[in-house]
């Protein structure tokens, strides 16, 4: 449903909540090893979500990437609508350009209240109840090697 280029952003953004008790900053080979992700793909999505202030980041020797009190209480379409455009919300899900309620595709109705409740979800979740879920042990970011 999501491009992997926002899947890997919203993970990045939960392990940085995740990890941002104590005002503790994290590094791109933490993220990277944490999220399972190369790291020239790593910086390229987390400069978008600096770029968009979803994340912060502090250079130097005590540097890396965290979230600010007004980041953590961010919903999380912040970041599907940063990486992926709002469309995902409002788009046809067989990829037509004219579906609506006079036109509608066979999957219209149905796809319509799926988009509805997904969007609802993202608009009443922020980054800090995700990285809680993570800490507390309720969640991964990484597949686990079975």
């Amino acid at each position: 449903m999501f491009s992997k280029s926002c899947e890997n952003a919203i993970r990045y953004i939960i392990y940085i909540a995740s990890e941002n008790r104590l005002n503790r900053k994290v590094g791109l080979h933490e993220i990277c090893y944490n999220i399972d992700s190369s790291e020239p793909y790593t910086v390229k999505i987390l400069q978008i979500l600096v770029r968009k202030e979803l994340v912060s980041s502090q250079k130097g020797l005590h540097g890396g990437f965290f979230s600010d009190t007004n980041q953590l209480k961010l919903p999380l379409i912040e970041i599907v609508n940063s990486i992926d455009g709002i469309n995902l919300f409002e788009g046809c899900g067989l990829g037509l350009r004219q579906c609506d309620e006079l036109n509608p595709c066979p999957l219209h109705d149905q796809f319509k209240s799926i988009r509805t409740n997904i969007r609802e979800m993202m608009e009443n979740i922020t980054f800090e109840e995700l990285g809680n879920k993570v800490r507390s042990g309720n969640g991964v970011l990484r597949s686990l090697n079975v």
